[in-house]
């Protein structure tokens, strides 16, 4: 069932991590696949400007690491003209996440920009919001707001679930929530991090628990255009890098032991660095492999692969080069080398999605999913990857903030124009 809102729409496009203006686009209802090769362009850089990092001390703790697992390669991409995605919840506000606490109740967490959260469940949009915070988030309708959520492991006992806003001076907050039943407390939050952010592009949003209960941070370069003052590669500031801390210990946090800069020569929550802006990024939930999704500068966007079990220090290069090509200066053998990627033309923008994991799809099984926010156009991916190429599968038209994923696995994206769609076969 198709649940509406009467509540005014958001209609200021969101400039997704590119820096580019976009005109509005169609969303349709039932989408139709297709195999359309991408054209290619460029896209301008933004000036440069200062910046100023804002650590936060913490102190050392253990953590065990899984071992990887090694799955069969998936043979095949299902054919996508036996798919749609279903409109299920019309009317929100631009929609920036898509989450579920896995506590057995089914609920699907929608996180909109301006500053709240509502669950939608068994279809239907519940009022009042879950937790409205538009009193401390700054939201200009570009790349700032309320960007990401992740609940805690243990949600259904402690209540807990964090987020990544900016506020009203454009600085990014990561914060800790409590909530009880269908309803958190706005006077609860707890600041873990504080970073400074010299431009309001390029915040990353993302927040995602690792397979180990590590909180796992992504967080972009800091804006402008080229990365100006090489944060990405710079073990002094926390811009451009996927962060990792143990958040069931120590006040607000400790970071664990084997983080690769736990005992000097960087900030300790820094897992990973060489990132633009890793606006999703996700993790296998059978295998625990990590994708990440790092949206390009002026010509290419790009998708990595982290196997389960990896040790941290990687770096995926930013700004020497971008994707598979050199930008600043050329690749080196330490660099993650991306498994996949697709230049700019029309689509402009990657937004990450999620290894499928559901039962109701199961030709599904293993492939993961991601898109484009400026065409929405969908593409497949098998995972472990192994040379693969991806495959389109859908052109949609809608403008593609986010995907997610429900308690059951089952694959979900959202079009910033204000719908919430569900992957599902046709009649």
């Amino acid at each position: 069932m198709v649940q509406l809102r009467g509540r005014y729409f958001f209609t200021v496009v969101f400039l997704l991590l590119t820096g580019c203006a976009r005109t509005s686009m169609p969303a349709p209802v039932v989408v139709s696949p297709t195999r359309v090769p991408a054209a290619t362009n460029s896209i301008p850089a933004t000036p440069a400007a200062q910046v100023v990092p804002s650590p936060v001390p913490a102190t050392i703790s253990p953590s065990p690491e899984l071992p990887p697992t090694v799955l069969p390669v998936q043979a095949h991409i299902p054919d996508s003209t036996q798919y749609t995605w279903k409109l299920v919840v019309g009317d929100l506000t631009a929609p920036t996440d898509i989450q579920s606490p896995q506590d057995g109740s089914g609920r699907l967490f929608v996180v909109e920009q301006p500053g709240q959260i509502y669950i939608v469940r068994n279809g239907q949009f519940q009022q009042p919001a879950f937790l409205d915070i538009r009193d401390r988030v700054w939201n200009d309708g570009s790349e700032q707001g309320l960007l990401g959520l992740a609940f805690h492991p243990q949600f259904a006992q402690n209540g807990y679930f964090f987020v990544n806003y900016t506020d009203r001076r454009g600085n990014t907050h990561i914060a800790r929530f409590k909530a009880s039943a269908d309803q958190a407390d706005p006077a609860s939050e707890k600041q873990l991090l504080f970073v400074q952010q010299p431009f309001p592009n390029h915040n990353g949003g993302a927040l995602h628990f690792s397979p180990q209960g590590y909180l796992i941070i992504g967080l972009g370069d800091g804006g402008s255009g080229g990365d100006p003052y090489g944060n990405a590669q710079s073990l002094n500031s926390m811009l451009g890098k996927l962060l990792r801390l143990d958040v069931d210990h120590g006040d607000p946090y400790l970071v664990p032991a084997d983080n690769p800069f736990a005992a000097g020569g960087g900030f300790p929550e820094i897992w990973a660095l060489g990132l633009r802006n890793p606006w999703r990024f996700s993790y296998d939930r059978l295998t625990g492999d990590l994708w990440v999704a790092d949206v390009g500068q002026d010509a290419w966007e790009e998708i990595d692969f982290i196997p389960a079990g990896t040790a941290g220090g990687l770096n995926f290069g930013w700004n020497s080069v971008e994707a598979m090509h050199p930008y600043k200066g050329d690749s080196q053998p330490g660099f993650v080398v991306p498994v996949a990627e697709y230049p700019h033309g029309p689509e402009c923008s990657i937004s990450g999605g999620y290894v499928y994991r559901g039962e109701q799809l199961p030709d599904w099984q293993g492939i993961y999913i991601y898109g484009d926010y400026c065409t929405g156009a969908i593409w497949g991916l098998p995972s472990p990857p192994q040379g693969a190429a991806p495959v389109l599968l859908f052109q949609t038209g809608f403008m593609i903030s986010t995907f997610g994923e429900d308690e059951a696995g089952e694959l979900y994206v959202s079009d910033y124009h204000g719908s919430l769609y569900r992957l599902e076969r046709l009649p």
